[in-house]
């Protein structure tokens, strides 16, 4: 029988993860799902003892998520309109039950080019915190997530938490678009993102873009981008998108889609992402 460890503390934690290779176990809607019908044949980390790592934190210059905040906790968290689009992302996370179970460093960690909380956090420029029993350190999501499954996570890290950086402008909002075969729990086919900080005339000073679901990695559209500063917030936002812009992106041929559908579902749905914005922000 293997071993199932279920730590109270994080020193402990990081130190069973320092001394052998272990699953690190938090919300469990990927785990469980994938070994239905087979014997546990894995050691097992259970970090869901570790109370320091549940609440959602306000901080100096950034917003703090830990490794054990869950999908509703985020929609129900004091949070501003800048993550408005991560709240929508939450929403679209399975239902309910995976919503209350499932964490978003979890869904980081599982590095799924369909992860729904990819992009928006990419909009946010979002880091992530990692820890061994030596050592701490900070890296940006971009860096993070290297593939397809594939993360910059070492055999003996842990992701402490996903930090959110405070937007510059007092006027900033995100925003967040899914498609899918049907309503809800469903994988996506392409997801759009977009966070934008406008200033005291209603211009756009800063502005960050992600496509999810049409590359291996969700990835930001920085000629996009580009194009959007020293534009005004209202609908027409969404007529910037051209062709070009979203001809970065890599979709693949899959049950879901053909790679062009992709693209073109990938401009439509980054114009109506950025459309809805404007008319909000």
């Amino acid at each position: 029988m293997p071993d199932y460890l279920r730590p109270t503390a994080l020193d402990d934690a990081l130190a069973a993860l320092g001394s052998r290779r272990l699953t690190v176990l938090a919300g469990g809607t990927d785990f469980y799902p994938a070994r239905v019908g087979k014997p546990l044949d894995e050691p097992v980390l259970d970090i869901t003892a570790l109370e320091s790592l549940r609440a959602i934190e306000k901080r100096a210059d950034h917003w703090r998520i830990p490794a054990l905040a869950t999908w509703s906790d985020i929609v129900r968290a004091d949070l501003p309109p800048w993550f408005d689009g991560l709240k929508l992302a939450a929403l679209e996370i399975g239902g309910r039950q995976v919503q209350n179970a499932g964490t978003l460093c979890g869904n980081l960690c599982n590095a799924s080019p369909a992860a729904d909380g990819v992009p928006v956090l990419l909009s946010l420029g979002a880091e992530v915190e990692l820890a061994s029993h030596e050592r701490r350190e900070t890296m940006p999501l971009a860096a993070f997530i290297r593939g397809n499954r594939e993360t910059a996570i070492a055999p003996d890290q842990l992701m402490l938490a996903v930090r959110v950086p405070r937007p510059a402008a007092e006027r900033a909002r995100g925003h967040f678009l899914k498609l899918g075969a049907r309503r809800y729990l469903v994988i996506s086919i392409v997801m759009a993102a977009a966070a934008l900080e406008a200033g005291a005339d209603g211009r756009i000073v800063r502005a960050a873009v992600a496509v999810g679901a049409c590359s291996p990695v969700a990835r930001r559209l920085p000629a996009l981008e580009e194009a959007l500063l020293g534009r005004a917030c209202d609908e027409s936002l969404g007529e910037a998108v051209t062709d070009a812009h979203v001809a970065p992106l890599a979709p693949l041929d899959d049950a879901r889609g053909s790679a062009a559908y992709r693209l073109d579902a990938a401009r439509t749905l980054t114009a109506r992402t950025l459309a809805e914005l404007g008319s909000m922000i």
